[in-house]
C-alpha cells in the first residue's frame, strides 16, 4: 500500500466503508495507524474481547466489544460540504499542501 492512502484519511475525519461486512456504514475515525496501513472507526468493526477485571484501572471484566481497525483502503474520505464519498486533490491553498475536494472543490483541511 502506498504513503498515499494514509495521507487521505486523517484523525476526525468523516469516513465511508468501501467493502467487508460493515460496507456503507459511516463514522469518524479515531486514530490513524498509519506504520500498519490501517485506521479505527467509530461505531464500525466491532470484536468482542475477554478481559480480566483491574480495580486499579478501573476495568471491569468480561467480554466487552470495542472497534477493531479496518485497512485503509476499505475506506473513503466524505466531504464536509457535499456529504459525498470522494478521493481528495491535493492543492496549495493559501501557502500550504491541503485536501481538496474533487466534486465541490471544498477545502477539507
Amino acid at each position: 500500500m502506498g504513503a498515499n492512502v494514509a495521507n487521505r484519511i486523517k484523525k476526525n475525519d468523516q469516513v465511508v466503508v468501501l467493502a467487508g461486512k460493515e460496507k456503507g456504514k459511516r463514522g469518524r475515525v479515531l486514530s490513524v495507524l498509519t506504520d500498519k496501513g490501517r485506521a479505527v472507526v467509530e461505531n464500525v468493526n466491532f470484536v468482542k474481547r475477554h478481559t480480566r477485571a483491574n480495580p486499579q484501572r478501573n476495568i471491569k471484566g468480561g467480554i466487552l466489544e470495542k472497534e477493531a481497525s479496518l485497512p485503509l483502503g476499505r475506506l473513503m474520505l466524505v466531504c464536509k460540504e457535499c456529504q459525498q464519498p470522494v478521493r481528495p486533490a491535493f492543492r496549495e491553498v493559501e501557502g500550504r499542501k491541503a485536501r481538496v475536494c474533487r466534486k465541490c472543490n471544498a477545502v477539507l483541511d
